[in-house]
């Protein structure tokens, strides 16, 4: 069985987190085996958690020297066979980078949660950020593919952790966790379910560990299976053989490795939307914006303007058919973003509308009324 149904490993009921521990009690429900990283603001909380809450599961956690070992460290642990976890912000992640980009090549599922804070560089290491969003998905070179989701609530960073672990697993890719330091350090009740369902990782003995698969993505086995096991991030076959200078085996796996992820697209892509039906102007948002968007989006809608919301929860692989078919409906479309219109940006190669984008890099976050006063002036 892929899937299988588990217990949760919290006793059902309500429980009172911050986002940073929703995320790591999300990666122990999801059976996370390892966990790897380094101290960095916004995000230590996770990994204090993480590190306590391993005693009692049985996992293993290691403080690395830096986000270079932390990422190196998960990757080898999800060939040993486990479920593997880091968490940074801005500056760790640019660090990781190169490794990411291993990771796809190798097909190597993990899961990467990234506090967003104010960059460039150091920046505000305190203070609320989204510049990260263009980073996971074009951070290093080549083309490649990502997941990336964007929670707005600690009761997502709970759900979306597990979601993260089971698209990681799916897929045999790296899943990206693009939270932020408002959602991060925000304390909710959230609801913990009874039983959970998990993706167990697909193993055929003896079949190629990069050859197709029915769907693009191959069975993964783990060192010390018994399989006869060859991980380069060089240009290699079905079987992990090194062919750099074959064009035809380069040209199929880059193919596979983009389209094993974009044609399941519209099975990995979330959304939620508000209103849409009759509006004239659509507000697309994700993360802790979405949050002061939707309240005033019900603010207007309680005035009796003709405005809705689409919310994204998943970044990466973009929803250009939805923003295509969006833009084809609607006058205006509203793109509020803690950075300077980097989702605006995307949406704007799609929307055959015109697209506005509203940004706020000042290390607040985006008030509900700064927002209302942007639609009452397109409206």
């Amino acid at each position: 069985m892929v899937l299988k149904e588990m217990k949760s490993t919290l006793p059902p009921g309500s429980y009172y987190f911050s986002g940073n521990e929703a995320a790591a009690e999300g990666a122990i429900a999801a059976q996370c085996g390892y966990y790897a990283g380094y101290p960095i603001t916004p995000s230590s909380e996770l990994m204090h958690r993480i590190a306590a809450r391993f005693r009692e599961t049985g996992a293993v956690f290691m403080q690395m020297e830096d986000e270079l070992a932390s990422i190196c460290s998960i990757i080898g642990a999800s060939w040993a066979g486990a479920r593997a976890m880091t968490a940074t912000s801005g500056p760790g992640f640019s660090l990781m980078q190169e490794a990411i980009s291993y990771a796809i090549m190798t097909e190597t599922p993990i899961v990467i949660v990234d506090i967003q804070r104010v960059g460039p560089s150091t920046g505000q290491a305190t203070r609320p950020g989204g510049g990260d969003m263009m980073q996971a998905k074009w951070g290093s070179h080549g083309d490649r593919e990502v997941i990336a989701i964007s929670p707005w609530s600690v009761q997502e960073m709970y759900d979306q952790t597990i979601n993260a672990f089971n698209l990681a697993e799916r897929y045999r890719v790296p899943v990206i966790l693009l939270s932020d330091e408002a959602i991060a350090h925000l304390r909710e009740r959230i609801e913990v379910r009874e039983r959970i369902t998990i993706f167990n990782r697909r193993k055929e003995k003896g079949a190629p560990p990069f050859g197709a698969g029915d769907d693009g993505v191959p069975p993964m086995p783990a060192f010390g299976e018994g399989e006869k096991l060859l991980v380069t991030a060089s240009t290699h076959t079905e079987y992990g053989l090194r062919k750099t200078n074959d064009p035809l085996v380069q040209a199929k796996l880059a193919s596979r490795l983009h389209y094993k992820i974009v044609n399941k697209r519209e099975e990995i892509i979330e959304y939620e939307h508000y209103h849409v039906e009759d509006a004239e102007v659509v507000v697309i948002a994700y993360g802790f914006t979405a949050r002061s968007s939707l309240f005033a989006v019900e603010r207007l809608r309680q005035e009796g303007k003709k405005v809705g919301m689409i919310r994204l929860k998943t970044i990466w692989p973009f929803a250009d058919r939805l923003i295509r078919n969006l833009g084809a409906k609607v006058k205006k479309v509203f793109v509020p973003e803690m950075n300077i219109g980097q989702m605006a940006g995307e949406i704007m190669k799609y929307a055959p509308c015109d697209v506005i984008s509203f940004s706020q890099t000042n290390g607040e976050v985006i008030h509900p009324y700064t927002i209302m006063e942007q639609l009452e002036r397109l409206l």
